[in-house]
């Protein structure tokens, strides 16, 4: 079996840096699962029938449900990064992102539901000590980078193979540094910049204020999923195994089946200084309809890290972005989403359907640093979505979930704008 050296942390600098890539990892890993998710079929027809439907059904409630626990994960680390005194992290690459500053075995890229996307995600999330092959795309090639040594000041990536690895050097790291800085030392965010349980309606999001609190965030995100023993009831790894097994069985059963739309990952423009990650979107409708995802989901990242590194919002501010933030997801992202998986990308790609692709324009500047101004902000780019999502021609059925889009943006906006203060 590979093995990995230890993973090594002599100061707060290095553990931050490991913690916004674990940010970073949760943030691609909930886009991965979403993506397959919205690319399953809904309604039955050629290679998928009224009964296999129902297994379908269910596929796509465990991938949404699973997402959402990663979504919470993120926040967690967000949490243990503001208990150490950095900032949020929620910018994250685009994809495919194949081991760039990561170890060569963790990797992502956005595939349509179906037994190479299973097998990669069984693999993401297996337990320490678990063989399971990766989907047979991907190649894991490249050195693992050394573990930090006692005299390197800046930080650097180390070499892990599972989550659960990163995970628990980040607890030996929290316990070092404890003892290292003292607790007061180490623990010097706000209590107020803390998320809990009532934000977003995770009962598992809890305050992080000393090393106990930081321990027990550690070990829910690792028994839930990253890098959990085989054996946790419930962890995501043994969650998309069971799926995985019954894909098998109902492709094996039935040559012709067929869940999933012919998803691409197809793009309306690349972004400066990447390659081209996809098929171009050439129809003018599925091009709007990507563009109208990005932004929301932009916003959405905005708010996001708003709430974690805010400029003395009320409680109540606070619950109202909270809100704002999974209305979008539900009003928004979820019907566009499952909206793209289904129009075309253009006459230069025929039979292929364009997914959510979750272009990032950028990779920083997501902060909006002054509170009146970045609630303004915020009131004013739901205003230019509601609008943009009004104008977009269509089919009957585009429109209709447009609509549905456009009266989620509108809503969100009125709940804001009473929160702007006046000059």
């Amino acid at each position: 079996m590979v093995t990995s050296p230890p993973i090594v942390v002599h100061h707060r600098k290095e553990l931050s840096y490991l913690l916004c890539q674990a940010a970073e990892i949760e943030h691609l890993a909930m886009a991965q699962y979403l993506y397959a998710a919205f690319s399953l079929r809904t309604t039955p027809g050629p290679g998928l029938t009224t009964e296999q439907l129902e297994a379908v059904g269910r596929w796509q409630r465990t991938l949404l449900e699973i997402a959402a626990e990663e979504m919470m994960h993120w926040a967690m680390v967000n949490n243990l990064l503001t208990a150490i005194g950095s900032a949020p992290f929620v910018a994250r690459p685009n994809f495919p992102h194949r081991a760039k500053g990561y170890p060569p075995s963790v990797q992502f890229a956005l595939l349509p539901f179906g037994e190479e996307a299973l097998a990669h995600f069984v693999y993401f999330e297996r337990a320490m000590g678990v063989d399971v092959p990766d989907g047979v795309t991907f190649v894991h090639d490249g050195e693992q980078p050394p573990p930090m040594a006692a005299s390197e000041l800046q930080p650097r990536p180390q070499a892990f193979l599972t989550q659960g690895q990163l995970y628990g050097a980040l607890g030996d790291a929290l316990r070092d540094l404890a003892e290292q800085l003292g607790e007061d030392g180490l623990f010097i965010g706000p209590p107020w910049a803390q998320a809990a349980a009532d934000a977003f309606g995770w009962p598992h999001l809890q305050p992080v204020h000393d090393l106990e609190s930081a321990l027990a965030v550690l070990q829910v995100i690792v028994e839930q999923g990253e890098g959990a023993t085989a054996d946790v009831a419930g962890s995501h790894f043994g969650r998309f195994q069971e799926v995985l097994d019954e894909y098998r069985a109902l492709a094996a059963a039935d040559p012709d089946f067929g869940p999933a739309h012919p998803v691409s990952a197809a793009v309306v423009r690349t972004v400066e200084g990447e390659p081209l990650s996809g098929p171009l979107i050439t129809d003018p409708t599925t091009a709007a309809v990507s563009d109208l995802f990005n932004v929301v989901n932009d916003l959405i990242l905005q708010m996001v890290c708003r709430y974690f590194a805010f400029g003395h919002e009320s409680s109540e501010q606070l619950r109202v972005m909270a809100d704002a933030a999974v209305g979008l997801m539900f009003g928004a992202i979820k019907p566009l989403g499952g909206l793209l998986a289904t129009l075309p990308v253009g006459p230069d790609a025929p039979g292929l359907t364009a997914g959510a692709n979750f272009q990032l324009a950028y990779r920083a500047n997501f902060l909006l640093p002054h509170r009146r101004v970045a609630w303004m902000r915020f009131a004013e780019r739901l205003d230019e979505a509601a609008t943009f999502a009004g104008s977009v021609e269509g089919s009957p059925e585009v429109r209709q979930t447009l609509q549905r889009v456009a009266a989620a943006l509108e809503k969100t906006l009125e709940k804001l704008v009473p929160h702007i203060e006046d000059v």
